[in-house]
């Protein structure tokens, strides 16, 4: 992951850690709000979460739009939330 080593309230990489709930809107809005201010501020991210961006678009397009089951959702959820914490990742708020 990319690190500029730009002096942000926020470290880049938790930031990239956050990309996917970001683009998903998963996180609250003040979360939202912090992690937005670092991409205006942080090349480096704002052009990973770019790539990221695009990624998303890619597979919704390619998926033919299918929807996971809720049930699919949280699991998969709950599994990268615990991944996340175990290796020292971001913080998160439900």
């Amino acid at each position: 992951m990319t690190n500029c080593g730009g002096d942000h309230e926020t470290d880049c990489s938790d930031v990239l850690n956050e990309v996917w709930l970001f683009l998903d809107q998963e996180c609250d809005v003040t979360r939202r709000a912090l992690l937005e201010r670092h991409l205006n501020e942080c090349s480096p991210c704002l052009e990973e979460y770019g790539l990221e961006e695009h990624l998303k678009i890619l597979l919704a397009r390619k998926c033919g739009g299918d929807h996971a089951p809720d049930e699919l959702k949280e699991r998969l959820r709950a599994s990268i939330r615990q991944t996340v914490i175990k290796h020292g990742g971001a913080n998160f708020k439900e």
